[in-house]
């Protein structure tokens, strides 16, 4: 047990109320619910059958996200949609396809309007991760192929190369690349 002051929700507690005062709202993050929104699962070796010769995975992942504000206060919606493929190194002949959407409606108060998008974009899809990571694990099991446990994303640098990528978008095409 610890001796904070506080109610766990950055409130100050009532034998202290001036402890948060002068001081920005603390941010409050509360996952509200979490589901599997699609889920796609095609076992190409099961149905045109394995390739001939050694089979030598090579697996790629893919991931985009998305976020979007509820009708309800501070309430937000993020998607994270993740493809997952594997295809053997000889030939590159596809093994399967996983492709799944993952969503989470989230409760965020206290976070600076200028803040909020990366918020949303980085912290919501890092705390859905280890539910995505499992079921894609139990799916390639399930379909017949090792677990595959997928590296941790850093959605960060996913973050900056969708911000680099706009902005390259918006970039008139006579501009040289500096």
């Amino acid at each position: 047990m610890s001796d904070e002051n506080n109610n766990g929700a950055g409130a100050p507690d009532a034998q202290n109320p001036g402890q948060n005062a002068g001081q920005q709202p603390a941010v409050r993050l509360q996952i509200l619910t979490q589901y599997v929104r699609d889920l796609s699962f095609e076992n190409v070796v099961a149905q045109k059958g394995l390739p001939s010769g050694e089979v030598q995975p090579e697996i790629s992942v893919q991931v985009s996200l998305d976020a979007r504000k509820r009708p309800a206060d501070n309430q937000y919606e993020v998607i994270s949609k993740f493809r997952v493929q594997s295809s053997n190194a000889k030939d590159k002949s596809p093994l399967f396809l996983c492709e799944l959407d993952y969503g989470g409606i989230f409760l965020v108060e206290g976070v600076p309007e200028d803040q909020l998008h990366p918020f949303l974009m980085i912290e919501c899809p890092r705390l859905m991760f280890p539910y995505v990571r499992r079921i894609v694990s139990d799916v390639t099991r399930d379909g017949g192929f090792p677990p595959f446990n997928m590296d941790p994303v850093d959605f960060v640098t996913l973050y900056r190369q969708e911000i680099a990528r706009r902005m390259q978008d918006q970039r008139p095409a006579d501009q040289p690349l500096s």
